[in-house]
């Protein structure tokens, strides 16, 4: 039998888990899959976590989502063709929903579709090598610490590319007395009550960063880019 597989059970990742299960409703022989996720929940990068840095295995910290993130886009341009928000939310919604709301969505679609069996949770891809045949994978099951090797006809990589912050360096940096953090490890614009604040940058994080810390008591905020 051909084997697939697919790396993060993100929104792309789900999605493609999703048309195989679709395929095979409607009659069609499917691959054996195996979906491979280093978080220990689905949801990509709109799985929140409290933790910044490294989690509990020491493994690098890949989503950048914050507690009060609300969507920069209408729902509308978020929908799911197969499932809409009014069949997920029994009723009409605002078309700027919060992390929550989206988050919870998306979900809902995954489960309904029992999407679950497919993935293995806390386990990260360490290697791959196509050796002329098929995809040698390599992975690491964090919680037990061991690797295991499995050979793949199809290998699809749904992991996204926003999970390593850069952080350019700039004069002065090293003698600056306030903390400074990529807005990847932001999560909450509390911590800024009552402080300056400078947030460079000009896209939709840094803005929407920017105002939560107005928002949340901040004395100014500037942004610079």
């Amino acid at each position: 039998m051909t084997k697939v597989a697919i790396i993060g059970s993100g929104p792309c990742g789900l999605s493609l888990l999703r048309a195989f299960q679709q395929a095979e409703e409607k009659g069609q022989k499917i691959p054996e899959i195996v979906c491979y996720e280093k978080q220990e929940d689905w949801g990509g990068l709109w799985n929140y976590s409290w933790r910044t840095g490294s989690d509990q295995y020491g493994d690098a910290i890949p989503n950048s989502m914050y507690r009060y993130l609300w969507s920069n886009g209408p729902k509308e341009c978020l929908e799911f063709a197969d499932y809409s928000f009014d069949e997920h939310f029994k009723q009409p919604i605002p078309s700027f929903p919060p992390r929550e709301v989206l988050y919870d969505y998306i979900l809902g679609r995954a489960k309904k579709a029992n999407l679950k069996k497919y993935i293995q949770f806390n386990t990260t891809v360490t290697e791959a090598k196509f050796n002329g045949n098929q995809f040698e994978v390599s992975v690491l099951n964090k919680k037990n610490n061991t690797i295991a090797s499995n050979n793949y006809d199809y290998l699809i990589v749904a992991s996204g590319h926003f999970s390593v912050p850069y952080i350019p360096e700039y004069k002065g940096m090293k003698s600056f007395p306030g903390r400074i953090l990529h807005g990847h490890d932001f999560r909450d614009a509390e911590e800024f009550r009552n402080k300056d604040v400078v947030v460079l940058g000009s896209s939709y994080s840094a803005e929407d960063i920017a105002l939560q810390c107005y928002k949340y008591g901040a004395n100014s905020v500037t942004i610079g880019y």
